[in-house]
């Protein structure tokens, strides 16, 4: 008895599943477009969000290959550069001397001398495009045991000749071959190299010359210190710790001491990352919009798509689908899409993680392709089902609700009519009235188009507001006005993200005027009937799209003014007022400009054939 019993309801539940397979794979087939704008929404957030987790995975590769190529050391000591004292005591050399053969080092190479690392502004470089403080660090002719320059350009140091720190000579642009000034010295630019052994541009403007020509250039105000270079027989972040706190200089330290300033090869690492670090701020940031823009357009899509296949819930239920079913069809069919989209997502964002991680100009190497984690699959699938789950959940259980005959009526809600509200449309132009008719009757479409332009807003004055403040945060203001290169980069990241913003609003924008267009064919016909002409009825349609465009651009304002100061990571600045009222004015001159197309495909039917529709 229990098999048979079991083997019913193992047929029904087959059953059930195949119905649903079969009712939402036509239901995408008849609303294709609408589909696959729901699969980009929802793929734009996830791509965004698995490419700022993507980036976690690559930080080290570009610096690790560095160090390979460039002998990198474990630790570099630098004396008379006490950054909690200032002070620069004659004993610095003989303790860089003594610390080369302290236990744990496996190889060493200097002290050097360097000029710039403790004066208050350096050795001044002249050029024929720039005018800055540099650090200049004498090296002899040969190969050094720890830390050899990789020269990418041109030739090393020799006698009137310097070599110029890659990320440093691009900012500078300088060129191989170019005549420079070091405090008025002349000397020639012969390469341009990259050392693991210094944060690049703009954390130093490094220089490599020869041993005589940097002593040459000190002076009181900026005396020579020294650097050396240090390879540990165990350079293990533990053991990296304990070398330092031995043998570095302490906080508290008094001002006479001789203990170098010690920086292991990690705290280099994680400073060359810093434009990544950016880029990940921004990125979360960016998937936040993004994921409330796609929550606001997938409602609009499935709340028209509900407004629009009213009638066929009716003839679900008028042919035995139960409340659940009628639920369960919706939450299935934008679920599947969900999945897909968080898969596109995923793929999308794993593979770019690279080309934004691209390293610098002070790195060589390649960031390879990051780990596809099981954080990074869990995230993606959680953003998309939760993006879709909480806009097609309201409207499955309304669906469900819904009575087989008013469903079948697929009745508009009419409009309350008051007195008052009848004298002031009386006097209002024939456009605006059927306009705001066609607002009343469809309250809730209007309530998500309003949503969705009010997060589209936001998401634009944030992006403007992050434009305006990221010089503020990432500029370096030098002498000859050189320029942090992470700035152009954390532009190409936001300006990435503000098209994705726009785009994405603007999709949503075209398919709530066509599921407006479509559900007011009959009253268009009827207004058309009764004496307006096409152009009063296509500016009605207009108006539906922009009476709740406005208050929800204007709503967008503060709350992207709001985002910004809670997700911009420091950012401080506002963006000027004229952008501000432009981003208002132009959302809803772009929504009239959008709405006006489908508005003049769907009036371009006889009336006599839309009066015959059964849409309502």
């Amino acid at each position: 008895m229990n098999q048979p019993r079991r083997a019913r309801r193992t047929g029904r539940v087959r059953g059930r599943a195949l119905l649903l397979f079969r009712l939402a794979r036509q239901d995408i087939r008849h609303h294709f477009a609408q589909a696959v704008l729901l699969v980009v929404a929802i793929a734009a957030a996830t791509a965004v969000l698995s490419l700022a987790f993507a980036l976690n995975g690559v930080n080290t590769n570009p610096y690790q290959q560095t160090m390979a190529a460039t002998k990198g050391p474990d630790v570099v000591a630098q004396s008379g550069n006490n950054p909690y004292t200032g002070v620069t005591s004659p004993g610095d050399l003989a303790a860089l001397v003594a610390l080369n053969h302290a236990p744990g080092v496996a190889a060493h190479s200097g002290p050097y001398p360097i000029v710039g690392a403790t004066g208050p502004v350096g050795p001044v470089m002249r050029s024929a495009d720039t005018v800055t403080s540099v650090q200049v660090e004498g090296r002899g002719p040969g190969v050094a045991a720890v830390d050899q320059p990789e020269v990418t350009d041109g030739t090393w140091v020799r006698p009137g000749g310097v070599v110029v720190e890659r990320s440093f000579a691009e900012a500078a642009n300088l060129r191989v071959g170019q005549t420079i000034t070091l405090n008025g010295r002349p000397f020639r630019v012969v390469g341009f190299a990259v050392s693991s052994a210094f944060h690049g541009f703009p954390g130093v403007s490094l220089i490599w010359a020869t041993d005589a020509a940097a002593r040459s250039l000190a002076t009181k105000a900026d005396p020579v210190s020294y650097i050396s270079n240090l390879k540990l027989s165990d350079a293990s972040p533990r053991a990296l710790n304990a070398f330092v706190n031995a043998y570095g200089l302490k906080y508290n330290a008094p001002a006479n001491t001789t203990r170098p300033f010690l920086t292991p090869w990690t705290e280099t690492a994680y400073s060359d990352a810093s434009f990544l670090r950016t880029d990940q701020s921004f990125l979360f940031t960016g998937a936040t919009l993004l994921g409330l823009l796609a929550l606001a357009s997938v409602a609009v899509l499935v709340g028209g798509r509900l407004a629009e296949g009213t009638r066929r819930v009716g003839l679900l239920k008028a042919t035995g689908g139960t409340p659940g079913l009628v639920a369960a069809t919706f939450l299935a069919e934008n679920l599947f899409l969900a999945l897909i989209a968080a898969l596109a997502g995923l793929l999308a964002g794993w593979g770019a993680a690279p080309l934004v991680s691209d390293p610098e100009a002070d790195l060589v190497g390649t960031p390879g392709a990051p780990p596809l984690t099981l954080s990074m699959i869990v995230v993606a699938l959680a953003v998309a089902l939760t993006v879709a789950l909480a806009s097609t959940l309201v409207p499955a259980i309304r669906a469900a609700r819904m009575s087989t005959v008013g469903a079948l009526a697929d009745a508009p809600r009419l409009p309350k009519r008051r007195d008052s509200l009848i004298q002031l449309s009386r006097k209002l132009p024939v456009p605006a009235l059927f306009g705001l008719r066609l607002v009343a009757r469809r309250p809730r479409r209007a309530i998500f188009s309003a949503a969705s332009i009010a997060v589209a807003v936001m998401g634009l004055v944030a992006a403007l507001a992050i434009h305006a403040a990221v010089d503020n945060k990432l500029s370096l203001l030098r002498t000859g006005g050189l320029v942090n290169p992470d700035v152009p980069r954390a532009e190409q990241v936001l300006t990435a993200i503000t098209i994705a913003l726009v785009t994405l609003a603007a999709l949503t924008v075209i398919f709530a005027a066509m599921a407006t267009v479509l559900d007011a064919r009959r009253a268009s016909a009827v207004t058309l009937a009764l004496g307006a002409t096409p152009q009063q009825v296509r500016t009605g349609l207009i108006m539906a799209q922009v009476i709740p465009a406005l208050p929800g651009a204007i709503l967008g304002l503060p709350l992207g003014i709001g985002l910004f100061k809670v997700a911009a990571h420091g950012l401080t600045g506002l963006p000027p007022v004229p952008w501000l009222v432009g981003a208002v004015l132009g959302t809803v001159l772009v929504v009239a400009v959008l709405t006006s197309v489908p508005a003049r495909i769907g009036l371009r039917r006889p009336v006599a054939e839309m009066l015959q529709t059964d849409a309502a």
